[in-house]
C-alpha cells in the first residue's frame, strides 16, 4: 500500500487501519522503519502508538539509519516474524541509500512475496517502486532534468509513485517524469489518500483524498530528447484520471474502474 503522506495517526486511523486490515490471518506483528526520517526518535513513537491501538500484538520499531543497520541480523529477524512492514515518511533517497541491496531489503522481498503487507506513507511509498522520483522543483518541472529520479526499492513494478500530490502541485513533476518513462504508468497519491496495490496488479484507492493518474503509454510526441537541460518540455497526449475511494485502475490493462467494476475484477480475480 502507498500513501500519499499526512495520514491520521492519532485520531481515526482509518487508513492505517486498513494498512493492518491486511496483515495475514494469524500475524498481528507490525515492524516499523523510519530509514526515511531524519527525526525517527520523533516519529517511531507515533506509529508503535497508533498500530498498538490497531491491535497489533507487538510493535517492532527500527530506525535503519546507516548501512549497518540494514545488515544486523537481529532486523532481519524481526521482518521474518512481521506481518506488516510500514515505511515512514522522510527523504527517500536517504531510506534507499540505507537499505537498497541489504539483508533487510531481501527480508523484506521475501515476506512480501509470502503474503505479508508492505506499506510506506510520503517517502516511503514514493520509494516501493523500481523507479523512483525522489526531487524536483513542483513548480516548473516541465523542463527537461527538473525531476530526479533514481532507483527504488524495487517492491513494485511499472509504477511511478509520487505523494503530498496536490497539495504541493505535483502535476508537473509527474508529468516530465512520464515523458522520459512512458511505459511506467505515474500515480500521484493526495494526502490522506493510499492506494492498495493488489497482486493482480489492480490498484483500490482508499481514504478521503484524490489519486490521479498520469499515463503516458500512448505518449503521441515529445521533444524531450532533443532538448538541453533545463529547456522546456512538450507533451502530446498524455491521459489524465482523478480516482476516490472506492474506484481503481488495472495497471497492465490501463483501464479506470468505477466501484461496480472494482468490486467485479477483485471477486473475479480471487484477491487473498
Amino acid at each position: 500500500m502507498a500513501i500519499g503522506g499526512a495520514e491520521d495517526r492519532t485520531s481515526d486511523l482509518a487508513i492505517l487501519k486498513q494498512v493492518f486490515a491486511l496483515a495475514p490471518e494469524g500475524n498481528s506483528e507490525v515492524v516499523v522503519i523510519a530509514a526515511a526520517s531524519s527525526i525517527p526518535g520523533q516519529i517511531l513513537p507515533v506509529y508503535r502508538a497508533a498500530f498498538e491501538r490497531l491491535g497489533a500484538s507487538r510493535v517492532h520499531t527500527l530506525a535503519m539509519q546507516d548501512r549497518r543497520q540494514a545488515a544486523d541480523p537481529e532486523a532481519v529477524r524481526l521482518i521474518e516474524r512481521s506481518g506488516v512492514i510500514f515505511f515512514t515518511g522522510g527523504d527517500q533517497l536517504h531510506l534507499t541509500s540505507a537499505i537498497g541491496g541489504s539483508p533487510v531489503l531481501e527480508a523484506i522481498r521475501q515476506r512480501s512475496g509470502a503474503g505479508a503487507v508492505v506499506a510506506g506513507t510520503s517517502a516511503g511509498a514514493a520509494a516501493l517502486p523500481s523507479t523512483m522520483i525522489y526531487g524536483g522543483a513542483a513548480e516548473d518541472a516541465l523542463r527537461k532534468g527538473a525531476v530526479h529520479m533514481a532507483s527504488g526499492l524495487g517492491l513494485v513494478s511499472g509504477l511511478m509513485i509520487d505523494s503530498h500530490f496536490l497539495n504541493r502541485g505535483r502535476f508537473t513533476r509527474l508529468m516530465e517524469a512520464g515523458a522520459s518513462n512512458p511505459g511506467q504508468l505515474g500515480v500521484g497519491i493526495g494526502e490522506d489518500a493510499a492506494v492498495i496495490i493488489h497482486p493482480n496488479r489492480v490498484l483500490e484507492v482508499i481514504g478521503s483524498g484524490h489519486v490521479i493518474i498520469i499515463d503516458s503509454q500512448k505518449l503521441a510526441s515529445s521533444n524531450i530528447a532533443a532538448l538541453s537541460m533545463g529547456e522546456p518540455v512538450a507533451i502530446e497526449n498524455t491521459i489524465v484520471h482523478a480516482l476516490i475511494s472506492g474506484h481503481g485502475f488495472d495497471i497492465d490493462a490501463r483501464r479506470y474502474l468505477v466501484a461496480d467494476e472494482l468490486t467485479a475484477v477483485l471477486k473475479e480475480k480471487e484477491i487473498p
